[in-house]
């Protein structure tokens, strides 16, 4: 393991699935990135958990300050609960825990080193808070309670694509299964410019959901680049009002909001994911 001299966080760790790297980040005095086999895979603010650099991230937070207000929990009598499907450096995890007063998460991550890794390093609050869960995303999903989420955050890359296993329609009527009744299942999708995975997913969780949205910039939505589409589904209406959309119109990175008709023609004519 290389630590450099001046942070004893930089460096190259050994994990189960290859190796993983900690940089610095030039443009913050104590913010990293986290690297899986040369990809780039979190960026964690160890002063500020609620900054959330990368694009698709911020886009989530709307999702979260407009559908779940903090103040409809209290921490006691009602707390947030998350469930986290691919764990990284646990950016939302610890975003969540900074804005939701004595909320329950699950981070589910396949690989056991990258998870202590990020315990270590990373200062994710502890149990029962944030609970990492050591698993294959596919397996934990359909052991899990019903009704037992408020939301489901999938973010898991094999590389630069979502296993297949996870994007099945089969795998989706599982989160619906353990979201609650207004509970929303929230996806992050990296795809390339010809979109055929997006259109895919779209139409997948249409099958299954009663209420879909995606979330992307303009470019991406046009065809013009690989990128990263952020998926919204849910049982109950989403709550995607004008102060959702002016949200995602005034992010760093300005972001269009597709949603009811207008998912459906996105989707097409493109098959549904099965097993």
């Amino acid at each position: 393991m290389a630590r450099d001299t001046k942070n004893s966080l930089l460096g190259s760790y050994p994990i189960d699935t290859g190796t993983a790297e900690i940089e610095a980040d030039p443009y913050g005095a104590n913010r990293y990135i986290l690297k899986v086999n040369g990809v780039p895979s979190s960026h964690v603010d160890l002063d500020d958990p609620t900054y959330l650099d990368f694009e698709y991230m911020r886009w989530m937070e709307p999702v979260f300050a407009i559908g779940f207000p903090a103040e409809q929990f209290d921490g006691r009598a009602r707390k947030l609960r998350v469930l986290h499907l691919g764990g990284g450096g646990c950016s939302m995890a610890r975003w969540v825990a900074a804005k939701y007063e004595n909320a329950r998460q699950v981070v589910v991550e396949l690989d056991a080193k990258l998870a202590e890794l990020v315990r270590t390093n990373f200062e994710v609050p502890k149990a029962p808070l944030v609970r990492l869960r050591v698993g294959d995303a596919g397996q934990v999903l359909p052991t899990l309670s019903d009704a037992s989420r408020d939301v489901i955050i999938r973010d898991v890359f094999a590389g630069s694509t979502t296993p297949r296993e996870l994007t099945t329609a089969a795998y989706a009527r599982q989160a619906q299964r353990v979201l609650d009744a207004s509970g929303v299942y929230v996806m992050n999708c990296g795809d390339t410019a010809d979109l055929a995975g997006a259109r895919a997913e779209a139409a997948t969780l249409l099958s299954v959901f009663k209420h879909v949205a995606l979330i992307a910039d303009a470019p991406m939505l046009k065809g013009r680049r690989y990128g990263n589409i952020v998926f919204l589904a849910s049982d109950e209406p989403l709550a995607l009002g004008p102060a959702f959309e002016r949200s995602l119109r005034t992010a760093p990175l300005p972001a269009q909001l597709v949603s009811g008709a207008a998912a459906v023609r996105f989707a097409g004519e493109a098959a549904v994911i099965q097993d």
